[in-house]
């Protein structure tokens, strides 16, 4: 096996179609055979390591490992060490039977359920169980640290906990960084798209996970951005939030840009990162209604096809396609309780951008790829790019791509690509200021995690967005 490409020479993800073909080409239905047991040989670690491995996340201590006890000098040592984290919650019913299916490919200790292990406490206890014993002097240890790789089994949000966590090394300065592939198990998987693994899990052919493992183990890495998004609120009232978004005392928004009206006395500040976008307006309140409807009733969501026809009928039961002619027009756009600015790629300074009157929703996307593959940014002409001072996407690029949504009409045209999205820039960082008026809330979603916002009359709640500094690295499926 060759060695594995840096993040320099990988793959760039470039802006692709997705299709059922694609699927099922990605997930290995094509190719040689691959031999199980050679397989295991390139995977798996060995026993004392995996043993050590899982009773420092079970003791939640690094430094739980028997300094006196000698390392195995015989234990061989894998081409590819891997760790899988599976969500078997996702996927309807088919999370358990993968993870079945995974403990018989590799040992059972790499193989991690993200209801008992947290992807964090493998970051903390386990890999800072191969360091400390690459410490001791322990070389097995140590190569397997360096080369390790991990999959994760889930939607997009899971790939997203997952790269969060193990983007927490930057900060410790504990390198090198996991790069990551995906068995895609989610709903809109576009993560999984982006990165060449497919919109969906054949799992009808068991043959197709060895072949996914065998592509995590030799694929190219490339880099992924990710954004780093801050909320100031002044509401007091206790706000459900996603998971992806915490509470923290580092509120430092940026001073340069004056703001509307006076700052509260006191504000609750939250911040999160995303991979793939963030929206505000009636995409989100629809995925908000989605969402709560799915945990009131999930039995109805056993799958990825049940759940986007339920999420298909609730979006044409909330005005976005038929608003009320009694609607009072200053409740529709945007552009009411809105002012956005942005920095442009190598600027310093904030302008400001117009929100159109049409406008219902808008989104800030880093991939390729939204609501399940779809291309709303589109692939666009060289003579277009130059007039509107745009340059062509990529995942690396330190750009978010802003477009606006209108009615659901507009908003299934652009998603089937018969037309664009309203293109209304590119953006190295974004500043949001929102005020109530006549709305009592917003609704906003981070990597498909949507949330109400509510809102103040008299004060703003702001949201600003900037690159974290580093890049993720992603296992390049094709």
């Amino acid at each position: 096996m060759g060695s594995p490409a840096s993040p320099e020479e990988g793959v760039r993800v470039a802006a692709a179609r997705s299709s059922v073909i694609d699927s099922f080409r990605s997930c290995g239905l094509t190719g040689m055979q691959i031999d199980k047991e050679e397989l295991r040989r390139r995977l798996i670690m060995p026993k004392y390591l995996r043993i050590a491995i899982r009773n420092s996340i079970r003791f939640k201590d690094p430094n739980s490992v028997d300094e006196n006890q000698p390392a195995d000098e015989n234990a061989e040592h894998p081409e590819a060490p891997m760790v899988v984290f599976i969500n078997s919650r996702s996927g309807g019913r088919h999370g358990p039977e993968l993870k079945q299916r995974l403990h018989q490919l590799i040992a059972e200790e790499q193989v991690f359920d993200i209801q008992d292990v947290k992807p964090h406490e493998f970051v903390l206890y386990g890999l800072g169980c191969l360091e400390k014993l690459a410490s001791l002097g322990d070389q097995c240890a140590k190569e397997i640290r360096e080369k390790v790789r991990v999959v994760v089994a889930g939607g997009d949000g899971t790939v997203g906990w997952v790269l969060g966590c193990l983007g927490e090394l930057y900060g410790l300065h504990r390198e090198p960084v996991p790069p990551v592939g995906i068995i895609p198990l989610g709903t809109g998987n576009d993560l999984a798209r982006s990165f060449g693994w497919g919109g969906s899990f054949p799992f009808a052919w068991k043959s197709a996970v060895k072949r996914t493992l065998d592509r995590a183990s030799t694929g190219q890495l490339c880099r992924l951005d990710s954004w780093h998004v801050v909320m100031s609120t002044p509401m007091d009232e206790e706000i459900k939030l996603p998971h992806s978004l915490k509470p923290t005392e580092d509120c430092a928004l940026d001073e340069g840009l004056e703001y509307e009206g006076q700052l509260p006395e006191k504000s609750s500040c939250f911040g999160g990162v995303f991979y793939n976008y963030y929206s505000i307006g009636m995409d989100a309140q629809v995925a908000y209604g989605f969402h709560h409807l799915r945990n009131e009733k999930p039995y109805l969501a056993n799958g990825p096809i049940a759940n986007k026809l339920i999420y298909s009928g609730y979006t044409c039961s909330q005005g976005w396609f038929f608003t009320p002619c009694t609607s009072d027009p200053s409740l529709r756009g945007l552009r009411n309780i809105l002012r956005m600015h942005v920095k442009k790629v190598n600027c310093t300074e904030w302008e400001k951008v117009p929100v159109p009157s049409s406008v219902r929703a808008i989104v800030a996307l880093n991939l390729h790829n939204y609501a399940s593959g779809r291309n709303p940014w589109g692939n666009l002409k060289p003579e277009y790019l130059e007039k509107r001072g745009f340059v062509e996407a990529h995942v690396d690029d330190g750009l978010l791509e802003i477009f606006g949504l209108k009615q659901g009409w507009h908003a299934s045209f652009v998603m089937v690509e018969l037309i664009s999205a309203k293109h209304l820039a590119q953006a190295a960082a974004i500043r949001l200021e929102i005020r109530g008026g006549e709305w009592n809330n917003a609704y906003m979603q981070m990597d498909g995690e949507p949330w109400k916002q509510p809102l103040s009359k008299d004060y703003s709640t702001f949201v600003e967005i900037k690159r974290v500094p580093f890049h993720s690295l992603m296992i390049h499926g094709e």
